[in-house]
């Protein structure tokens, strides 16, 4: 159950937005979230997920910001649009599919962390 919950935290906190990793400024003070746009945001905005809302998209993508590649950011986007490649990622036995996951992973408990 607790993987299926994580599972779905993962698929919700897709991220966007920029092309380098950043020093960690998505933190949440005084009780308001970060807000950013980008690739993330997007998909997350346009998902049928019963959770979106634009603080909640907009705060994983300033995690994803913080924390994923450009690159990175749209391979997340994929998620959104076909959930099963999330799980076909975290199952690959391919080298840049398990290093991939490894970040997405920190980048998911990260906006978990910062957005909830």
């Amino acid at each position: 159950m607790k993987s299926m919950l994580t599972m779905a935290l993962i698929l919700a906190l897709a991220g966007c937005g920029g092309s380098e990793r950043a020093t960690g400024t998505a933190r949440a003070t005084s009780g308001v979230m970060p807000m950013a746009s980008g690739p993330i945001n997007t998909a997350c905005l346009q998902s049928d997920r019963k959770a979106r809302s634009r603080s909640l998209c907009g705060c994983i993508q300033a995690v994803a910001n913080d924390t994923l590649s450009g690159p990175e950011q749209r391979r997340a986007v994929q998620f959104y649009r076909d959930p099963q490649k999330a799980q076909g990622v975290r199952q690959s036995d391919r080298t840049g599919d398990q290093r991939f996951w490894k970040v997405y992973a920190a980048y998911a408990a990260r906006a978990e962390q910062v957005c909830t």
